[in-house]
């Protein structure tokens, strides 16, 4: 211990003599706003050093090179959707007991009559997909699109469900599929995380847990992007002057590399030196990404960026920006839905009229905009598209207008990154309430979107507790059926 700090007293005084004093600054003063200040000011890379991290290589051969995770939460409805169930017109209003037989218990257990779509269901496209009016504008983009049928959770309750859907586990702690992404393939661009969660305003049942990386290092977790008000915290430098900024990043450097050799390495503060470091070069490359003036009026408008509804551009912001996103390397963008009609996500125990046609509106002309932009540029090839919600709603009325959670069987669909397009995967029964035709377990997708990245679900492991860990758990299986 004595050594240590001897050491650590020569270290200071060499920093003393390396870096120019700052006027109007004591010694202690100095130290003491650099120790304090390391978040907004790190950035060794900018001055000569080398950024952490960077791109590693996967398992296999790739077909997509980043994923765009649209997360639905709150739960859509795949019988006023994707899953067209004729059955549903045709027992419109029957006691669900006598009509569908037995029913699981529900969340709510207000079990009502047999309910059909208030929205008209249509072929689309030359593959002649089953959409929804709902989704007039996703409607257009069916023959891109690969919807599953047959996706199933094992959580009936939004926080474990979202859980599960974020990181196969329906607890609190596991790190999240996006960063298991950036722990096996790193970030293909030095400035940008490789995990970012754009945030239309809706932060979902499990918090900020949902995006984390658990026992990763907290280098991998999802960062956080706002898509209306500031975006990031501290994006503008405080300090006016960018000498005495250079000099306090210069400081900052050696103290932290310092800190390294006095804790050997400790994780922690490592992940924390990378995170400030890219934080630092964030205020560089940030401001350009954010900045849309450059986009034409013609990709904004089909985005829905002028639209009525003001959560429609808030949307349609989120999924531009993801798209420039992709283009600079970020690996794994996840989109949160915004805020319509206060705290009311896609779950729609009453009112489902009003609640998804208020969500559908929102999302839907961004989405397909997202879609026709990337095919027009080249990317939706290399991008994998997840359009995906917790769990699926029963076939049967909760109360009289609205649906109730099911997880035994509910609709995802998945575009570009290699994905079969215009085509359809499983199927629920006749009603639409449970999966008998190729039913898949969440291991499965997120095996599926791994293997698209390269990534070999059953090698991609981390120890942890004296034990290898993966996103996948023990289960899980490549949908190669639905592969290009």
């Amino acid at each position: 211990m004595k050594g240590m700090w001897s050491a650590y007293g020569e270290a200071m005084k060499r920093v003393e003599r390396d870096f120019l004093p700052m006027p109007g600054l004591s010694r202690r003063a100095m130290l003491g706003r650099a120790a304090s200040g390391i978040g907004g000011m790190l950035l060794p890379a900018l001055l000569g050093g080398t950024a952490r991290g960077g791109v590693r290589a996967g398992h296999h051969g790739a077909k997509a090179r980043s994923v765009i995770f649209l997360f639905m939460e709150g739960a859509v409805s795949q019988v006023d959707s994707f899953d067209y169930k004729p059955m549903l017109e045709k027992h419109h209003g029957k006691n669900p007991r006598s009509a569908i037989g037995k029913l699981e218990k529900t969340q709510f257990e207000s079990i009502g009559t047999v309910m059909k779509s208030p929205w008209e269901f249509r072929q689309r496209g030359e593959s002649g997909m089953w959409v929804s009016e709902l989704f007039p504008h996703i409607a257009g983009c069916a023959d891109d699109l690969c919807v599953v049928r047959s996706m199933t959770s094992a959580f009936p309750e939004h926080t474990s469900a979202n859980y599960f859907l974020h990181s196969g586990l329906g607890l609190q702690g596991r790190p999240s599929m996006g960063a298991w992404v950036s722990y096996g393939l790193g970030s293909e661009s030095e400035d940008l995380p490789a995990f970012v969660v754009l945030n239309g305003g809706q932060i979902p049942s499990g918090g900020l847990d949902c995006f984390g990386s658990g026992f990763l290092p907290a280098s991998h977790q999802g960062s956080l992007f706002n898509a209306i008000g500031e975006p990031l915290a501290n994006l503008t430098p405080l300090d006016k002057s960018a000498g005495r900024q250079a000099a306090r990043m210069r400081l900052a450097g050696r103290l932290n590399q310092l800190g390294l050799e006095v804790s050997d390495g400790a994780d922690a503060l490592e992940s924390a030196i990378r995170n400030a470091e890219l934080a630092a070069r964030m205020q560089g490359a940030v401001p350009g990404l954010l900045d849309l003036s450059g986009e034409s009026a013609a990709v904004q408008r089909m985005y829905g960026m002028e639209a009525m509804d003001p959560h429609t551009r808030t949307y349609g912001r989120q999924c531009l920006l993801a798209r420039r996103m992709v283009e600079r390397g970020v690996r794994f963008v996840e989109l949160t839905i915004p805020m319509v009609d206060g705290y009311q996500r896609w779950d729609a125990h009453g009112g489902i009229v009003r609640n998804h046609g208020d969500n559908a509106r929102a999302v839907d002309q961004p989405i397909a905009g997202l879609l026709k932009d990337l095919k027009a540029r080249g990317l939706l090839d290399e991008t994998l598209v997840v359009f995906a919600g917790e769990f699926g709603r029963t076939p049967f009325a909760q109360g009289s207008d609205g649906r109730d959670h099911n997880e035994y069987g509910y609709s995802v669909w998945l575009a570009g990154g290699g994905v079969r397009g215009g085509m359809s995967y499983g199927a629920t029964d006749e009603w639409g309430y449970k999966a008998v035709e190729d039913p898949l377990e969440m291991h499965d997708l997120h095996a599926t979107v791994l293997h698209q990245l390269g990534l070999d679900h059953e090698r991609l492991t981390y120890r942890s507790g004296g034990r290898d860990f993966r996103l996948t758990d023990v289960r899980g299986r490549v949908v190669r059926e639905i592969l290009g």
